[in-house]
């Protein structure tokens, strides 16, 4: 706490340095939807400034940030007024804020410290909030939150959100009926899949990308051409309404089970929480499972669960004193580039990764991230010593999702993929259509070496438990394996000279490797490593040609007679076994004892489905994807991943994005999951 003027001066500047610069973010972000800095970074500036003012009041000021909600609407709307104010939440980042609100939350109610409070939890979706107005079940006004008084009318944009009801549903019953006017909250946000999707669109049209699903949302609803908004796939989540007094309902949880009932979908994952403990457990267990969601989410937001004690609790300037959101550790975050290298992989390509100064993301610090190839960072202008905006999700690695060019000082270098393998010294070529360098070394590249060995061992192709990736990296550095075939010619002394290798390891690893040359063809197959080919195609050309012998003599235009095999595949497929060093690899394969088990013969697996094409999209709910698609193949089905109008079948579970809606276009018959059970089980 300052003792002197000079000290209060400087806090005086300080405070007025963090409006400036939360006043510009906020407008970047919100009316711009083009942010600088991560969430975390504005939260800590956020903070920072609310410290200040807290502890010294007579540097308080009624335009302060922390007295208004986001920022003043965009002049390219009619402004909305709400009739009850829009508040933003308070923001917890630790287990111990957590309970100091439960603490807050007793103490105002006049409880007993040791009393437990009913809350209500839900996952924070990380979108662009909102308010629905519905007259006489009527949607008749939409808008942004704005300045949290008046917000932006967005009415015709939100129309083209899906999931939004034109007109509430009538109730199951009488008691549970609408009010002749309804203010609805909800969260409008773009599922990760629509997300993707758009960008792709974007770098290939040259167009600047969103930096995350959030911004992409808010992009997308603030168009003034409501088609462009139309053909993003938005989705939204209804979380709460205005005036809650009158509904027929006492809680929000009983809330967020009513509104479905009137057509306004609500998020999952909701429940009832009998003191803070529970509160805990449930954060934890939507965290472990924010990775799997289909959509971001940020958090959860913990409210007093009942209405009567909202209102006994009541609101400060900013937010509500019985709500408060719980975030997660954040998965952007703003670094600098410290320098660019090439990485090659076991196809000969070349990625560019940038090594960063360490920043820490969904709860890991990362210090690398992708840049994909030279037309990225071309597009992009990613420079070494760059200040950038990075993101993780799920266990992908880091990328870079834009450049902070404020923050440039003229002393950043352009990066340019090198001409010469860094591995192997080999000539890197880029052919004429494709975005990705490569090296042409081939087996004389140890870094192709070591990754197609990696492949060829991995669970999907031969699974050699016990060869991970230190342990090949090693035998490949002391020359015991120069191609995949030398597996199968290790001895337990080849591998005790491995450091850290026990007796009893090395014997596993020898019977893995034995029990590999028994594996199907079509991991055989994959495990080649041959460009173009993934699981799905190495079975379409195994089940078409029937023994590997057939496969490896196959032309062009064998290979394009394959249902599902285009052009680019079999001039890939008949490039690879052309080649005499390939040939040669495996023969000594098949020499090393290595079998491959063929199919059984179309004939043979016969079939409920034989001969017809099935693609699954979405979630299922009895089974997983991948033991549809087993038992799809066991009733002679071929299953593939895209839809044509020579596919047959379309299984749509939950969530089945764009290939449902491909399906209905070409008119290609669409099932349920109760539908294809019983069609396999012979019941249809």
């Amino acid at each position: 706490m300052p003792r002197t003027s000079s000290d209060l001066a400087r806090l005086r500047e300080r405070t007025a340095e963090l409006r400036k610069a939360l006043d510009y973010h906020n407008y970047r972000y919100y009316v711009l939807d083009d942010p600088e800095i991560s969430d975390a970074e504005y939260d800590r500036l956020l903070r920072e400034l609310e410290t200040i003012e807290r502890e010294h009041p007579e540097l308080a000021d009624p335009d302060s940030p922390t007295q208004r909600v986001g920022a003043r609407p965009s002049e390219r709307f009619e402004p909305a007024r709400h009739g009850v104010p829009m508040l933003s939440l308070a923001n917890a980042f630790d287990v111990e804020e957590v309970r100091e609100f439960d603490r807050r939350v007793k103490r105002l109610l006049g409880l007993d410290e040791a009393a437990r409070v009913e809350y209500s939890a839900e996952p924070k979706t990380d979108g662009l909030a909102v308010e629905l107005v519905y007259e006489r079940g009527a949607f008749t006004l939409g808008s942004t939150r704005g300045d949290g008084v008046t917000g932006e009318d967005i009415t015709r944009n939100l129309r083209t959100v899906r999931a939004l009801p034109i007109r509430l549903r009538e109730p199951r019953s009488p008691d549970r009926a609408w009010p002749e006017r309804l203010e609805v909250r909800a969260e409008v946000f773009m599922r990760i899949k629509d997300f993707e999707e758009l960008n792709a669109r974007r770098l290939e049209a040259g167009e600047p990308l969103f930096a995350n699903p959030r911004n992409a949302a808010a992009g997308s609803l603030r168009q003034l051409d409501p088609r462009i908004t139309a053909s993003r796939r938005l989705d939204l989540f209804c979380y709460g309404v205005a005036r809650p007094e009158g509904l027929p309902v006492a809680t929000q949880t009983d809330l967020l089970a009513l509104l479905p009932e009137w057509g306004l979908k609500t998020a999952p994952i909701v429940e009832r929480c009998d003191g803070i403990e529970a509160i805990l457990d449930y954060h934890r267990r939507v965290a472990a499972m924010r990775d799997s969601l289909p959509y971001e989410i940020d958090g959860i937001v913990i409210k007093v669960n009942r209405f009567d004690l909202q209102r006994r609790l009541g609101e400060i300037s900013r937010s509500p004193r019985w709500a408060l959101a719980f975030k997660f550790e954040p998965r952007q975050g703003t670094t600098r580039i410290l320098d660019i290298v090439a990485q090659v992989g076991r196809t000969g390509a070349l990625t560019p990764v940038a090594i960063m100064e360490p920043v820490r993301l969904s709860g890991v610090e990362v210090s690398r991230a992708t840049l994909h190839n030279q037309d990225e960072i071309d597009k992009k202008d990613i420079r070494i010593g760059d200040w950038v905006v990075v993101q993780r999700a799920g266990d992908v690695i880091p990328e870079v999702v834009k450049v902070v060019t404020e923050r440039r000082t003229g002393e950043e270098r352009p990066y340019r993929l090198p001409s010469r393998c860094p591995e192997c010294g080999s000539e890197v070529v880029r052919q004429n259509g494709e975005a990705v360098a490569r090296c042409v070394g081939g087996l004389v590249c140890p870094a192709q070496m070591r990754e197609g060995i990696r492949h060829f061992a991995s669970k999907r192709a031969m699974d050699i438990d016990g060869l991970g990736d230190k342990l090949v990296t090693r035998l490949v550095e002391s020359g015991k394996v120069k191609r995949p075939s030398d597996l199968y010619h290790l001895t337990k002394a080849d591998l005790l000279e491995m450091e850290r290798m026990a007796d009893r390891s090395a014997g596993n690893i020898l019977r893995n490797i034995e029990q590999s040359k028994a594996r199907p063809l079509d991991r055989f197959v994959f495990a080649l490593g041959i460009r173009h080919v993934g699981e799905t195609v190495a079975r379409l050309l195994v089940e078409a040609m029937g023994s590997l012998d057939a496969l490896m003599d196959a032309s062009t235009d064998d290979l394009q007679r394959i249902r599902g095999i285009g052009p680019e595949v079999a001039a890939s497929v008949h490039e690879f076994f052309r080649e005499p060093r390939n040939r040669g690899e495996v023969k000594r394969l098949l020499a090393a004892g290595v079998a491959p088990v063929p199919p059984a013969p179309a004939a043979a697996r016969g079939g409920r489905l034989a001969g017809k094409s099935i693609v699954f999209t979405g979630t299922l709910e009895h089974m997983t994807r991948e033991a549809a698609q087993a038992r799809a193949r066991d009733e002679g089905a071929r299953v593939v991943e895209s839809v044509s109008k020579k596919t047959d079948y379309v299984v749509v579970g939950a969530d089945p994005g764009s290939k449902a809606e491909k399906a209905r276009a070409l008119g290609v018959r669409i099932l349920s999951e109760a539908e294809f059970l019983r069609l396999v089980d012979g019941d249809a």
